[in-house]
């Protein structure tokens, strides 16, 4: 039987990320330095997302808000020097989220050392306080010191004192490391350009002056109530997760550097960015490149070729996927008729917005709504 996956998108929590989402775009949310644990020093304001700073719509919280995000924390583990382990892409019916199609996984490193590698990328050192999120949760392999063997996590779990969260005791009983995990799903994620923007590997060091309030505070909450099974410990590290996540995508926004392509540093640019802005305020508008060039005060081959370059798609492919992440949000939420929200996105005719929707989600919008969501990614 496979354990139930916490109900995170109640009412409740949906008014917690949106409130935290317009605290964060206008730099209202307020530190206060004694809610940090005194493991880490008293970090900085909190990043603010490029296109949040005087440019009117935040883009990222746009993006966010038509994003279902469910997330926990399924892992407390404790490993003794020497060991290895695998972390699989997929685990076993035993955990709780391992039948949802994706899913990005956090690792929060509490205490000790070990060495994390992902396919085709160098192995990275880490240590007590670092942050790494996996948007992609292929295999990879953590460890420290010689070790023998490299099982596969979901051979090691057992069951904890939270519903939903496993253990983990393993290794070779020298130095230990204690490693908290956590996951972030979302099935819109496989065609959001936010998403797809992401490297293999963020790592954030949570002692590091530049590492913002929320991040700190949210691990140490996080991986306090990892060792206790106190009532609403379940509800909370949900809630926990998915905060941690927006603010994970808030500060890698806001710290690409000059020269970096895709969606995140295109919140940078002031000609990309003006337009996803002029997309997102009328996505149902009848665009062309000519319409969108001329509102953002250039030409037609500037704006084709400077948005190619940084985006890797034309604007009106962006213009069709922002159309189809709202539809899909208004597919899942709402009991509208496909022909109006094909209306609602732009589109004449329901046809037109099926074929639409399936070239972009691999799959037609009755089975998105349906839930039977088994269609390919985009490539």
């Amino acid at each position: 039987m496979r354990p139930a996956v916490p109900r995170v998108a109640r009412s409740g929590h949906r008014q917690l990320l949106s409130r935290a989402l317009k605290l964060h775009a206008y730099g209202q949310f307020k530190y206060a330095p004694e809610a940090v644990p005194s493991m880490t020093a008293t970090p900085p304001s909190f990043a603010r997302t490029p296109d949040a700073a005087g440019n009117g719509r935040d883009l990222l919280a746009d993006m966010l808000r038509t994003v279902r995000l469910s997330g926990s924390v399924f892992l407390n583990a404790r490993f003794t020097e020497p060991f290895g382990v695998i972390s699989p892409s997929r685990f076993d019916d035993r955990v709780p989220f391992a039948h949802l199609r994706h899913t990005s996984i956090f690792h929060l490193i509490a205490s000790g050392f070990c060495t994390v590698e992902l396919p085709g990328e160098s192995p990275l050192a880490c240590s007590a306080g670092d942050i790494l999120l996996v948007p992609f949760a292929d295999d990879h392999k953590i460890w420290n010191g010689a070790y023998s063997e490299l099982p596969r996590g979901d051979d090691l779990v057992r069951p904890g004192p939270i519903d939903g969260m496993w253990r983990i005791e393993h290794g070779g009983g020298g130095e230990t490391t204690r490693m908290v995990c956590g996951f972030i799903e979302s099935s819109e994620f496989l065609f959001a350009p936010v998403f797809r923007s992401l490297p293999p590997l963020i790592r954030y060091k949570s002692q590091a002056d530049r590492v913002g309030a929320v991040i700190t505070s949210t691990v140490c909450q996080i991986l306090d109530l990892a060792d206790t099974s106190t009532p609403g410990a379940e509800l909370m590290l949900s809630h926990l997760m998915e905060l941690l996540f927006v603010e994970v995508l808030r500060r890698y926004a806001a710290e690409q550097p000059a020269g970096a392509k895709g969606w995140f540093p295109a919140l940078g640019d002031p000609l990309v960015s003006r337009v996803l802005r002029l997309v997102h305020d009328d996505p149902s508008r009848r665009w062309t490149v000519e319409d969108l060039a001329k509102k953002a005060g250039t030409s037609r081959t500037v704006l084709a070729g400077r948005f190619n370059t940084l985006m890797g798609q034309s604007p009106m492919e962006y213009v069709t996927a922002w159309r189809m992440q709202i539809a899909a949000a208004r597919l899942r939420e709402s009991t509208d008729s496909l022909a109006a929200i094909a209306v609602d996105v732009g589109y004449e005719s329901e046809a037109a917005f099926n074929r639409a929707f399936k070239r972009v989600t691999g799959i037609t919008p009755g089975r998105w709504r349906e839930g039977s969501q088994t269609g390919p990614a985009v490539g």
